[in-house]
Parts: C-alpha cells; structure tokens; sequence
C-alpha cells in the first residue's frame, strides 16, 4: 500500500488526464480517486462522482452529457450533465465496466476530444475534465467478449493503479482495526487482542477493507467491554458467515497441530502400523514414535 501511496502522490500531482483504477469490491477505489483529485492542481474545483452501474441505461447518456429542453418526454428544461458539472474539476466514473456499449463511443470522444454533445442537441459542448475511471471487473476479458471497446479501455488505461486486495495485505489489518477501533468506540478506548488480530489476519475478507469497516462497527457496538478477545471475534465471524449463508472459516493451524494431523493421517492410512506410517511420513520409525509421545497419540479402542 505504501507504493500505491506513491503512486497517488505522483498522479494526483501531475497533470494526467485519464486514471485507470482496477481492485475488487470494497478495496476503496472511490477513496484513491478523492486522495488524486484533492491532492492535485484541480483540488480547488469539484470532484463529480458517477455510479455507472446505478443508473439505468436510458437515463444515463442524459445524467452524463445532459439534454435540452424537449429532447424527451419531461425534458422541461435544459440541463448540465455531470460532465459539464466537473468542468475544470474531476469526474470519477465508478464501475466503468457497466457502462452499455452505445454510450461507450460518446464516453470516447468526451475523454479524447473533451467534447460532449447533450441529449437532442445539434452542437458539442467543450469540457476540460480529468477523468478517473474505475472497476472491479476485467475489462480485458469484456472486450474478448465485445462488452467493451478496446480504443476506449486504452483511452482511459493512460496511468493504471491496481489496488491490492485486503487478502493480500493482512500486515494492514492491524492498523485498519486500530482506526476502525478509534472510529466506532467514541468516548470508550476499544483494543483488539494479539489473538483476535490474528484471527481477523486469517480470515479472507471478500469483502474487503468495506467489510472489515463493518465488521468493526459491528462488533464494537454488540461487545461492552473494552477489550476485544479472540473468543469474541472467533463468534462474530461465525455468525456473519452464517448470516450470509458462506461456510464458517475453519480456523487457523498452527505447526504443531500441522505436525500431529500428519502423523494421525499416515498411522490412519497404514492401519496403525508404526513402520509402514513412518515410511508414509519418510522419517525412521523412532521419530515417529517420538512424535507418536510428544502429542499424546495412541491407537483408539
């Protein structure tokens, strides 16, 4: 995360017109477009945010490029659309990937020629915008599949950043929950112990950064004390997979419990004869029997 931090500084502070940003739900591309546009020349200027997946095809060319009076049924007026709104600002364009394939030659021509042409209107209107655009989708394999015009990607695939999923970043959990734990605890002083971090380190948050937020919150508000065990965490997260119908995570092993599970599996396999498992496990049959001691493993009734 410290080089995608890099890399926000370097962007937001260049004149780049076009930002790609790619991560999974919940990983915080709407934060990294704020973080760009507020520390770059446009700061001063708005920062106009467009869910491209929450509103409806038909309505969206109007809510992106605008329309004039009598262009439809109830075009009373004229009306600016989110591009001329950010005019000398930012427009972030969140999951990009949804964007129906007839406006995406007018999205083209806005982000290249800095054009847009409102809905019923002869003549283009002029914008000078930086666009941000963002997705969790593969944007690669919609276009094989003809869901998304290839010169548009690489239009607006000028300066890519990829944010790491929460799986993959677990040494930030900590500080995360640190955060989370001063945010929702109010006038309380709310800490997580060692094990209850180590818990929240295993599990793979598919929700990413958002789902830990929420699981924080949450947490917080159902536990009185103070300090958070991983006995507590342990049945939060067991509750919220059942909640969402997912399996309960199993719990993490340690070496030692890794150890004796192989020992246990090589004696089972080989009927309990201690020299056939000792050349199972490829160890001599002293080592076994060491082992075989040291966690207490016996031949059931």
């Amino acid at each position: 995360m410290q080089q995608v931090f890099e890399k926000i500084k370097k962007i937001g502070a260049s004149k780049a017109s076009t930002i790609l940003i790619q991560g999974e739900s919940g990983t915080g591309k709407e934060l990294v477009a704020r973080a760009i546009h507020f520390n770059g020349p446009r700061r001063s200027a708005r920062l106009v945010t467009v869910n491209c997946a929450a509103i409806p095809g038909d309505l969206l060319e109007s809510e992106l490029f605008g329309h004039v009076r009598g262009a439809f049924t109830g075009a009373i007026r004229n009306k600016d659309g989110k591009f001329h709104l950010a005019h000398r600002g930012t427009i972030f364009l969140d999951e990009i990937g949804s964007l129906p394939h007839a406006l995406q030659a007018k999205l083209l021509r806005a982000v290249q020629e800095k054009e847009v042409q409102r809905v019923g209107a002869e003549e283009t209107d002029t914008v000078d915008v930086r666009v941000i655009a963002a997705t969790n989708r593969a944007l690669p394999e919609l276009i094989r599949r003809g869901e998304f015009r290839e010169d548009l990607f690489y239009r607006l695939n000028v300066v890519p950043l990829t944010i790491p999923p929460l799986r993959e970043r677990t040494s930030d959990i900590p500080l995360l929950v640190s955060h989370f734990a001063a945010r929702f605890g109010g006038a309380r002083h709310v800490e997580f112990s060692a094990g209850a971090i180590e818990i929240l380190r295993n599990y793979p948050w598919p929700g990413n950064v958002r789902e830990l937020e929420n699981f924080c919150e949450r947490i917080i508000l159902l536990t009185s004390a103070d300090r958070i065990g991983a006995a507590d965490v342990k049945n939060q997260i067991e509750a919220m997979a059942k909640e969402q119908g997912q399996p309960v995570p199993p719990e993490p092993l340690t070496l030692p419990e890794v150890e004796r599970r192989a020992v246990v599996d090589a004696l089972e396999r080989s009927g309990w004869n201690q020299s056939r498992a000792a050349r199972l496990l490829g160890v001599p049959r002293h080592v076994l029997l060491y082992r075989m001691k040291k966690f207490s493993i016996s031949r059931p009734e």
